[in-house]
C-alpha cells in the first residue's frame, strides 16, 4: 500500500474576472490558469504582493466567489466535489464538515459569550457540549484569552482579542481542509507562535491547509510549498 498522501484539493485552470455593473460593465481580470495541488498533511502557502489574487484564490476555494473558468476539486470522504458547480446546499454541507475558514476577523454575534462561540463548530460537528466547552476554554486558555473575558461577548473586545477568539473557533473543530487568511495579522510574538503549533497539529491530523501570510517568520515555519501567484495575476 502506498504511503504517498492523498490528494485533498485540485485547483485547475482556475480564472476570476469581476465585472463592474456600476461602469458599463468593464471587466477586470484578477487570476488565471491558477493550478496547484494541496496534500492531506500539506499546507501551501499563497505567495504574491497585494493585489495580485491571493484573496480571491481563496475566497473561490470557500464558495465566497464563483470562477469564471476552471475546477476545485475537493476530496470529501470518498467523494470528489468541483466546488465550482456545487449547489448552495452542497456548500454549505462542505462548510460544516470538510472545509474550515480563519480570517484575521471576527464577525461578532451580539449577546453570544466568547466560549459558546467557539465551542459552535464543535457543537454542530456532534460534540456533546459540556465537551465542547471544555476543549473551548482550554483553546482559549492557550492563546491567552484571559478566563474573566470568556463569558463575555466578544464585540466589547480588542482587535487582538477577537482575533484570538476567532483563530479559537477557527481551529477548534476537525475539517480535513482548511483556509488560512492571515490569521497571524497583528499578533504579538508569544500568539504568533501558538498558531504555528496549531498548524503543525493540524498537518499532524492530516488536514490539508491553503494560506495567506505576509508574516514572513510564520510564513517559513508552516510552509511546505508557497505558490507565486503574480504568474497567474500577470497572466489574467
Amino acid at each position: 500500500m502506498s504511503n504517498t498522501p492523498k490528494t485533498k484539493i485540485l485547483v485547475s485552470d482556475l480564472a476570476k474576472t469581476f465585472t463592474m455593473h456600476l461602469q458599463d460593465g468593464l471587466e477586470i481580470p484578477v487570476v488565471s490558469g491558477v493550478n496547484f495541488s494541496v496534500a492531506s498533511g500539506e499546507c501551501v502557502v499563497l505567495g504574491g504582493p497585494s493585489g495580485s489574487g491571493k484573496s480571491s484564490i481563496l475566497k473561490m476555494i470557500y464558495a465566497n466567489y464563483r470562477c469564471q473558468k476552471g475546477q476545485i476539486l475537493i476530496t470529501d470522504q470518498d467523494e470528489i466535489i468541483n466546488v465550482a458547480q456545487a449547489t448552495p446546499r452542497r456548500i454549505i454541507r462542505l462548510r460544516e464538515n470538510t472545509i474550515g475558514y480563519v480570517s484575521q476577523f471576527l464577525r461578532a454575534i451580539p449577546r453570544v459569550p466568547a466560549l459558546t462561540l467557539v465551542a459552535e463548530p464543535l457543537i454542530a460537528q456532534g460534540v456533546a457540549e459540556e465537551e465542547a466547552l471544555a476543549r473551548a476554554g482550554k483553546l482559549l486558555a492557550r492563546l491567552n484569552v484571559p478566563q474573566r473575558l470568556w463569558q463575555l461577548p466578544p464585540a466589547t473586545f480588542s482587535g487582538g482579542e477577537q482575533q484570538r477568539v476567532n483563530i479559537a473557533r477557527g481551529f477548534i473543530a476537525h475539517y480535513p481542509i482548511l483556509l488560512l487568511d492571515e490569521p497571524t495579522a497583528s499578533l504579538d510574538a508569544a500568539n504568533r507562535a501558538v498558531v504555528v503549533e496549531l498548524v503543525e497539529e493540524k498537518k499532524e491530523q492530516g488536514v490539508a491547509m491553503v494560506g495567506i501570510l505576509h508574516d514572513h517568520d510564520v510564513r517559513d515555519a508552516i510552509a511546505d510549498r508557497i505558490v507565486d501567484v503574480t504568474s497567474f495575476a500577470s497572466a489574467a
